[in-house]
């Protein structure tokens, strides 16, 4: 059971997918269902983002809203919950105001495979009752803390949930980097880039690179280099105290690029140093039951446990 709050307003914000349409008459039964509560919902959608830069400790920016949150220079009052509504990526952009207001996140998946999110579309009217009386758990979700520091002395940092990319932007020839970690160079790598990855995001692209799934209350950063040529090309776990370093090698024919949870890059030029840390600040997502990360393993890819004995 959530702890209880003893204030009498109760908000939360709904970010919706701006994709799909059908996402706004869920948002407002949501929004409805939860009035019942007596909590307000402030409605909002995700719009992608390209080319967006990074800034050091980015807020959210208003991206035509239905109803402006970030015009508001302080937390909305009485501001519980963020709950997306869409897919894994739209829980990335909502997990953007939950860093910024400082609260819990709730995903309702209405996309593939929501790896991320605590419910699906058909479980709407339970997740009301659920948020409404509190009747829920949270867990929090380890961040990594990025740091790009280029040639010219300029410095530029960064956070994600899921995942730092840093990905080839020449299509004809692989990018050269060297790998440091603690201060200590462990490998070169010629390849289409490199993914640091948080344990929430190893099921995601480090997953598609071949890193391992690692359980969301294990604390590491997962190293996976993309389609490199050459022997030592394995993934690699490592402490959350580690200092992971890539620097781009200065041979390369085009820069590259950095991708913080797939929303948010920056251009890398040759001969920059990419830095990766355990974040300071972790996000906190509500869990709506104890179900173990296996069992969520084996219904999310479908694995087949034919044989298995309890």
């Amino acid at each position: 059971m959530g702890e209880l709050n003893a204030q009498t307003v109760r908000t939360m914000i709904l970010v919706r997918h701006a994709g799909r349409p059908e996402l706004e008459q869920a948002s407002s039964q949501l929004a409805s269902s939860l009035a019942d509560y007596g909590v307000r919902c402030i409605q909002c959608c995700d719009i992608p983002l390209a080319d967006d830069p990074l800034f050091s400790e980015p807020a959210p920016r208003d991206l035509a809203c239905e109803e402006s949150v970030l015009s508001e220079p302080e937390v909305p009052a009485g501001l519980e919950l963020i709950v997306s509504l869409g897919g894994d990526g739209t829980l990335l952009r909502a997990a953007e105001y939950a860093r910024h207001y400082g609260v819990g996140l709730v995903g309702v998946n209405f996309g593939h495979v929501g790896f991320l999110t605590a419910a699906e579309a058909q479980d709407l009217p339970e997740l009301a009752r659920k948020l409404g009386e509190r009747d829920y758990t949270t867990s929090e979700r380890m961040c990594v803390k990025v740091t790009l520091s280029t040639a010219e002395g300029q410095i530029y940092t960064d956070w994600a949930l899921n995942e730092a990319a840093l990905v080839s932007t020449d299509h004809a020839h692989p990018a050269h980097m060297g790998l440091g970690i603690d201060g200590a160079g462990v490998t070169t790598y010629g390849a289409d880039g490199i993914v640091i990855a948080t344990p929430s995001g190893s099921t995601a692209y480090s997953f598609s690179a071949g890193g391992p799934v690692v359980w969301p209350d294990v604390q590491a950063m997962v190293i996976s280099p993309l389609s490199a040529h050459g022997l030592f090309t394995r993934p690699l776990v490592v402490s959350p105290s580690s200092q992971v370093q890539v620097s781009v090698l200065k041979d390369n024919f085009k820069p590259m690029r950095l991708w913080c949870d797939g929303r948010r890059s920056l251009i890398v030029p040759s001969g920059s140093l990419l830095t990766a840390t355990k974040d300071s600040t972790s996000i906190t997502l509500v869990q709506l039951d104890d179900t173990p990360f296996a069992h969520r393993l084996v219904s999310k890819f479908r694995l087949p446990v034919k044989g298995w004995r309890c």
